[in-house]
């Protein structure tokens, strides 16, 4: 059965969410088609659904529901559908059930769809076209084919998800079962492989572009060598270390394959190279677009999007591999909802302050903004932040400053971690191997003390002082200004959110030069000695910020504020961005409401999940590090570990619990005093 149409494409329905559904309806609009997006109700405010000529609401079934999917398609004149990644862009049966309805299917045809989308047999055609493979096993119990350390991974699908590292055979039962847990979560398929684990390696994948014509191109290489839990968190193109030699012969390699398997739309065949030895190997294809296509757009001036489309529609390719050329170097950041400081743990919430810089000028691809609620439903990105500069220098600096200068707030986000790395000397250097995190440990958070932490607190203070001014009217409907008169002092008191350190008090008071005499003392001080004085001077004010100096440092700092809240005795909280981060904090309230005192205990949900396992029970001991609940979040399972040694002198939860962010799950007894208020959540 032919799935390539020869029909032009009027409207295409997008079979997916957020930031690659408003991606693909920017190039298909630019080509004059219409644009269909289906949604489920936590999407229904989502930007690509408003950007959408038409929107159709799905039900239970949401975006796994193929049937759903091309009913909303006919319905909605669409004529083609285009997958995007995740969900079922890598699904043969959802691919067929497309063509079958007489609609246009933007992938890969079926059959090569179910070859690649099992890792298993997709290594079969890689050693049928000579590209050379890891040891593996497809029996997941024969860890004597493989060697330590190896790789539990998924047969289906990708992201990350069903992927265990394994140092010692007393370990593998253990991560084989929660691999197949959550590919059938993930995937609806809970097959498992092993594969040999290359340490020090590098993560470098091909780009490729078959017409069904029977032309081929590859666009190059990316790296994605830096990683957390398996998944990319950075890529970039060119590679940083790979020579020309290698570059060819990976080249070569991935359109071989993909000439044997009959390879058609854009695809990613995706290598590891060792990095002591320069041996490539094969890891699997990618029949879809990938979430990193933007920085092989940029070096190459391809737009991937417009290719699928072309593709599908019957065109020819009508360039071959002489005619693809590079320009610079482009590098990628993937901005997640994640606590870097918590292993990465996925974080919720809601993004109160969303504003990216105006410079330097970089690519943003997003399918959120301000107001937009971060849930446990689906996959905690962002947006993807693409840098291109003639060096990779550049590149790496201009999207550093890009991240910095973002106002962001309300969620815990990889942001520092992100910026940390792109200007870590490492990482500068080319050393981005697969392990760049363990050995080199970016900052994971920008945590100011010092004159920089007080000049944040002083402005936050003084940003205050000024609505409350111009909020204070006099002589009718004249707002007064804080240079008309001199006040008495004034004070408030700061805490950066999720912090435990202790507050900061802000004295202020006008001077009748026009500047502000600031006092900044630590909550637990007794006595003002131990004050740090600051002199202050406002030059403008406004709604959303402040242009203030500070002790001679002058700054425009931007700020969102959102009101306190009675219910749950949360002060105001202020997101500042300045010094190169935004700095959350929280108005302390004079008194703390009933109910309102953090919930004591030693073990704590970091984020909304469903508790799959209960590890202890009261009355046993444990030790720092010990896992004592396996919560499932995003698709994905989180060992909540004792913080410390002890005894479990309660256990508040049962497996199918679902629990809410700081939600106590055990109380723990320390072994050297009573139970403690400390969090123990830890991933």
């Amino acid at each position: 059965m032919n799935h390539i149409s020869n029909v032009p494409i009027t409207g295409i329905l997008v079979a997916n969410r957020g930031e690659i559904a408003s991606r693909v309806f920017r190039t298909a609009r630019s080509m004059g088609l219409r644009c269909v997006a289906v949604y489920v109700d936590a999407d229904a405010a989502a930007p690509y659904v408003v950007e959408a000529d038409v929107a159709v609401r799905l039900d239970d079934g949401g975006y796994l529901d193929g049937d759903a999917l091309v009913a909303a398609a006919k319905a909605a004149g669409a004529d083609a559908v285009h997958p995007g990644y995740g969900f079922l862009a890598e699904n043969a049966a959802f691919a067929i059930a497309v063509a079958d309805a007489g609609l246009t299917w933007i992938g890969p045809t079926p059959d090569v769809i179910a070859s690649m989308g099992d890792k298993i047999s997709a290594k079969v055609a890689a050693v049928a076209a000579g590209v050379p493979t890891l040891p593996s096993s497809d029996d997941p119990t024969n860890d004597d084919a493989v060697g330590y350390p190896l790789l539990v991974k998924a047969a289906a699908g990708g992201g990350g998800k069903g992927m265990h590292l394994v140092k010692r055979p007393e370990d593998l039962a253990d991560a084989v079962a929660t691999a197949q847990r959550e590919a059938a979560a993930s995937f609806g398929d809970d097959r498992v492989f092993l594969e040999r684990y290359v340490a020090r390696s590098r993560h470098i994948e091909i780009q490729i572009l078959g017409d069904a014509h029977g032309s081929l191109v590859h666009l190059g290489e990316r790296e994605c060598s830096i990683q957390r839990r398996h998944q990319k968190v950075v890529e970039e193109s060119p590679a940083a270390m790979l020579g020309a030699d290698g570059r060819n012969a990976m080249g070569a390699a991935a359109l071989q394959l993909a000439d044997g398997i009959g390879y058609r739309s854009a695809g990613t065949v995706e290598f590891l190279v060792d990095d002591a030895s320069g041996e490539f190997f094969f890891l699997e294809v990618n029949t879809r677009l990938q979430v990193e296509h933007a920085v092989t757009e940029e070096v190459t001036g391809i737009d991937l999007v417009r290719e699928q489309l072309r593709i599908a529609a019957g065109e020819p390719l009508g360039y071959g591999q002489n005619d693809v050329t590079f320009d610079g170097h482009a590098i990628e950041v993937r901005l997640y909802a994640e606590d870097p400081s918590a292993g990465f743990l996925p974080a919720t919430g809601t993004l109160e302050a969303w504003e990216p810089a105006d410079e330097p000028a970089v690519r943003w691809d997003t399918g959120v903004t301000a107001g937009s609620v971060v849930g446990v439903d689906f996959d905690p990105m962002l947006a993807k932040v693409v840098a291109h500069g003639p060096t990779r220098a550049e590149a790496a600096g201009r999207l550093a400053l890009a991240l910095e200068r973002m106002h962001l707030g309300g969620v815990t986000t990889n942001r520092d971690f992100l910026a940390a790395t792109l200007r870590h000397e490492a990482f500068l250097a080319g050393d981005t191997t697969t392990d760049f995190i363990e050995r080199h440990a970016p900052a994971t958070t920008m945590v100011h003390d010092g004159p920089t932490a007080d000049r944040v607190a002083t402005t936050a203070a003084l940003w205050i002082q000024g609505r409350n001014r111009t909020n204070a009217l006099v002589q009718g409907q004249a707002p007064s200004g804080w240079r008309n008169a001199r006040l008495p002092d004034q004070a408030v008191t700061l805490a950066r959110v999720g912090s435990e350190d202790t507050p900061t008090d802000v004295r202020y008071r006008s001077e009748r030069d026009g500047t502000f005499s600031v006092s900044i003392t630590r909550s637990d001080s007794r006595s003002d000695d131990d004050s740090v004085r600051h002199r202050a001077m406002i030059y403008a004010w406004s709604v959303d910020g402040i242009d203030l100096a500070v002790d001679g440092i002058r700054t425009t700092a931007l700020i969102t504020a959102v009101a306190a809240d009675e219910l749950t005795g949360r002060g105001e909280v202020l997101h500042v961005t300045m010094a190169n981060t935004t700095t959350s904090l929280e108005t302390v309230p004079r008194f703390n409401l009933p109910g309102t005192e953090a919930p004591t205990g030693g073990l704590t949900a970091p984020m909304p999940g469903k508790v799959l396992d209960v590890l202890a029970a009261a009355g046993d001991v444990v030790v720092t590090g010990q896992a004592m609940v396996v919560l499932e979040a995003m698709k994905m399972e989180h060992r909540m570990t004792a913080p410390f040694d002890g005894t479990v002198a309660e256990v508040r939860v049962t497996a199918g619990d679902q629990v809410d962010n700081g939600a106590v799950l055990m109380v723990i007894k320390p072994a050297d005093g009573p139970p403690t208020s400390e969090d123990g959540a830890d991933g």
